[in-house]
């Protein structure tokens, strides 16, 4: 009898451990996601750095464009908002990425406001104080209106929507390298970052199985293969080109 009893306990104990062990690697294997997502995220927020180097050199916006920026400041909030706890629970990296992505843009866009030509300044200002006054506007409406599911779904919907409309640069890429047939306005690595963050965050969403988050990085993570691919067949062809010989 005693020998039984000894044998169940030394049985659940080990069930025990192995449940530990289990839930300690999906904690990690999480955690390891969303952190490789903020690293190649933050590459891709310090890339538009030499172009406001070059703005501020010249002390002008020459014919760059703001609305870039304005829409990546709104995306990133929507999704900050929607990892806040009082929306959604557990996804705490998906507000730091967007935290830090947001004052990324907000800063791009003062500066893009202070070098701007008048007429622009004061379109870009209009703009701004336009998308943050929408962001206000949802934020009031999902806190004020909504009970906490329906507050989720709705904001997961409109980050999925954001995420989504952000996928128009990379279209547009795609389409002006198959026309061109040049890789020159498709920079190698800020295509790789930005298939490893879309991977890392749809393999973050898959795992806390949050269906607003793996899908849009889903589509990101093929749209980033696609890029890739386009690279490596269109740089090989520049490559194979450039060892012709010169015809007299």
């Amino acid at each position: 009898m005693m020998y039984s009893v000894a044998s169940a306990t030394a049985d659940a104990t080990a069930a025990t451990a192995t449940s530990l062990a289990s839930y300690s690697f999906y904690d990690v294997c999480c955690f390891g996601a969303g952190i490789a997502g903020n690293l190649f995220a933050f590459v891709l927020f310090i890339s538009p750095i030499p172009t406001f180097k070059r703005i501020v050199r010249n002390k002008s916006t020459e014919q760059f464009s703001g609305l870039p920026y304005l829409y990546s400041l709104l995306n990133c909030l929507i999704c900050m908002w929607y990892g806040l706890p009082f929306i959604s629970y557990g996804v705490v990296l998906v507000v730091t990425v967007n935290s830090i992505g947001a004052a990324f843009q907000l800063t791009y866009l003062i500066l893009f406001i202070v070098y701007a030509y008048p007429r622009r300044k004061l379109k870009m200002g209009g703009l701004l104080i336009g998308a943050l006054c929408l962001f206000a506007l949802i934020a009031y409406v999902s806190l004020e209106l909504f009970d906490h599911p329906t507050r989720q779904i709705l904001l997961g919907y409109l980050s999925v929507a954001s995420l989504i409309s952000m996928f128009a640069s990379p279209l547009f890429i795609i389409n002006l390298v198959i026309k061109t047939k040049s890789v020159e306005f498709m920079p190698f690595y800020l295509s790789l970052a930005t298939f490893l963050m879309s991977v890392s965050f749809f393999a973050y969403g898959m795992l806390l199985h949050d269906f607003f988050i793996y899908i849009p990085n889903g589509i990101g993570t093929l749209l980033g293969v696609v890029q890739l691919l386009l690279y490596a067949y269109y740089s090989r062809r520049s490559g194979d080109s450039s060892r012709l010989p010169l015809l007299a």
